[in-house]
């Protein structure tokens, strides 16, 4: 299961930088043209917003397998290393469990927005969404991994010098 989790870390960086390309070109044409041509792309910012939420929800997973998502640490700082590992357990693993529940709902959110559309583009809001449960499934995949076999994982914070 590793290896395939792997696999969709990659493909989700790849995900990440052509999402963020494309925001960059797109709000970079949209400046171009508004203040040296005086016209105004219609579409950018619907584009943007939605590369933005994409690259953004996508980079979740990420921050997950690492533990660089803010953390509170004042008790897991004053346990010795076996309680430790299984309250690391039982956290990631309800972690997991939330991020199923996110995934699933924002399923729920995106069929019920699916037949609204952007103002300008031909895309369903339900897209927005979509980036939602791509990336529960994703971080519930890294928690219930972090969970089966893994050290402890602190914020960095928490390492003494």
């Amino acid at each position: 299961m590793r290896a395939a989790v792997d696999r969709l870390d990659l493909a989700s960086r790849w995900l990440i930088i052509a999402a963020f390309a494309a925001m960059v070109v797109v709000v970079s044409l949209q400046v171009l043209f508004r203040y040296f041509l005086n016209l105004s792309l219609d579409w950018a910012d619907e584009v943007g917003r939605l590369t933005f939420v994409w690259a953004a929800f996508l980079g979740v997973p990420h921050g997950v397998k690492i533990g660089a998502h803010v953390g509170i640490d004042f008790v897991a700082k004053m346990l010795p290393p076996a309680p430790l590992a299984w309250l690391f357990r039982a956290c990631t693993v309800a972690c997991a469990a939330l991020m199923a529940v996110v995934s699933w709902q924002s399923v729920v959110i995106a069929r019920a927005t699916w037949d609204q559309l952007m103002p300008v583009l031909d895309f369903s809001t339900g897209w927005f969404y979509v980036a939602i449960t791509v990336a529960g499934a994703h971080s519930a995949l890294h928690f219930a991994l972090l969970a089966w076999d893994h050290e402890p994982v602190l914020p960095a914070a928490t390492i003494d010098a």
